[in-house]
C-alpha cells in the first residue's frame, strides 16, 4: 500500500520516526509543499490507500473524500482535527485514527510571544545587529495583568507561569466556573468586555467551534488598552482578522503576537507580515521535537494497527 505524508514542510517525518515496522507492508510518500486548492489534492492523493495529515494543514471535507475512492485510512496529528469531515469518511468506510498531544509546547510559544513583545527581545537583537544599542523602553511582566479567554488545560498552563512572573491572573469564557479559576489562583472576569478592558496582555485559549469563531472583534480590541497586546496560538478565526488589522494600523492597541493565520501559509505579502507591531510565528506552537517523534511514531503504531485489523485511538 501506498502512504501519503501530507504537508511534511520541513521533511523530518520519516526521521522522526522509525518506520521499519511497515517495510514491505506500506511505501511512504512524503509532500512537503501544500496542496494549492482540492482539486490539487484530489490529483496527488489518488491511488493512495493512507493518508497521514499533519493537524488541519489539509481539510478533508466530503467532496474531496468522495474524489479519493481507494482512500482507506487517514491518520490525523493529534485527536481533534476540525479539517476531517469524520462522518463522512465513515460513510466512505474510512477509517481516521489519531495521535496523542502534548500541550507544552503550545505554551511555550504563547510565553515566547507574550516576552517578545512586552521585552521587545526581537527588535532589540535586531537593533544589535545594526550596531545600536537599546532602542525603545520594554514593559515589565510582574504588577501587569494577563487576560485569559479561556481557561482549560492550556490556559491553565498559561497561568500559571504567568503566576511564575508575579502578574496578576484574570480569566472569562462563556462556561468558566468561579470553582475553576479558585484551583487556579485566577481572577474570574465578570464578562468579556472587562477582561478585555483590564488587560495588558490577552492571550487565547479557546476551541474553534461554530459559537466561538470571532470570539474577538471590533468591540473586544476597542475595549483594550492602547498600551495592551493580543496574542494568539490557538486558531486564527477566533479574531475577526478586518476588526485585528484596523486595530494594529490605527493604535487601538500597541501589538500582537501571532502564531495562526487564517491561510497557512499566508501569502508572502500578507500585512500581518509586514506590520511592525506584530511578532508573527509560522504556527510552530505545536512544532518541537518531542512532539514530531509523538505524532509520528503513534502515527506508524495507527498504521501497523490498521493494517492488523484492530485500529487503535480511532476519532469520534
Amino acid at each position: 500500500m501506498r502512504c501519503a505524508v501530507l504537508d511534511d514542510y520541513q521533511g523530518v517525518a520519516l526521521s522522526f520516526a522509525d518506520w521499519a515496522p511497515l517495510a514491505g507492508r506500506v511505501e511512504p510518500v512524503v509532500f512537503r509543499e501544500p496542496f494549492a486548492d482540492e482539486d490539487a489534492a484530489a490529483r496527488a492523493l489518488a491511488g493512495f490507500e493512507i493518508v497521514v495529515a499533519m493537524r488541519e494543514r489539509t481539510a478533508f471535507p466530503e467532496s474531496l473524500l468522495a474524489r479519493l475512492p481507494d482512500l482507506r485510512l487517514l491518520v490525523t496529528t493529534g485527536m481533534r482535527n476540525a479539517a476531517i469531515d469524520v462522518p463522512a469518511a465513515r460513510a466512505r468506510g474510512v477509517t481516521v485514527c489519531g495521535t496523542r498531544g502534548d500541550k507544552n509546547s503550545t505554551v511555550e510559544i504563547a510565553w515566547g510571544l507574550i516576552l517578545n513583545l512586552m521585552r521587545r527581545v526581537s527588535a532589540e537583537s535586531q537593533r544589535f545587529r545594526q550596531g545600536l544599542w537599546q532602542g525603545p523602553v520594554g514593559t515589565r511582566l510582574a504588577g501587569r495583568r494577563l487576560g485569559l479567554l479561556g481557561l482549560g488545560e492550556l490556559g491553565g498552563r498559561v497561568a500559571r507561569v504567568a503566576q511564575a512572573f508575579e502578574m496578576e491572573v484574570e480569566a472569562w469564557s462563556p462556561n468558566l466556573t468561579a470553582a475553576r479559576c479558585a484551583e487556579l489562583g485566577v481572577t474570574l472576569a465578570e464578562s468579556k468586555l472587562a477582561l478585555f478592558r483590564r488587560a495588558d496582555v490577552i492571550s487565547i485559549h479557546l476551541v474553534l467551534s461554530a459559537r466561538s469563531r470571532g470570539s474577538v472583534g471590533e468591540a473586544e480590541l476597542r475595549a483594550m488598552k492602547p498600551s495592551a497586546y493580543l496574542v494568539n496560538t490557538s486558531r486564527a478565526p477566533l479574531v475577526e482578522r478586518g476588526a485585528l488589522e484596523r486595530a494594529l494600523q490605527e493604535g487601538w492597541i500597541a501589538g500582537a503576537g501571532l502564531d495562526v493565520y487564517d491561510a497557512e501559509p499566508p501569502e508572502c505579502d500578507d500585512l500581518f507580515r509586514r506590520l511592525p507591531n506584530v511578532i508573527g510565528t509560522p504556527h510552530i506552537g505545536y512544532v518541537s521535537d518531542v512532539v514530531y517523534r509523538l505524532f509520528y511514531g503513534e502515527a506508524v503504531e495507527d498504521i501497523a494497527a490498521w493494517l492488523d485489523g484492530a485500529p487503535v485511538r480511532e476519532v469520534e
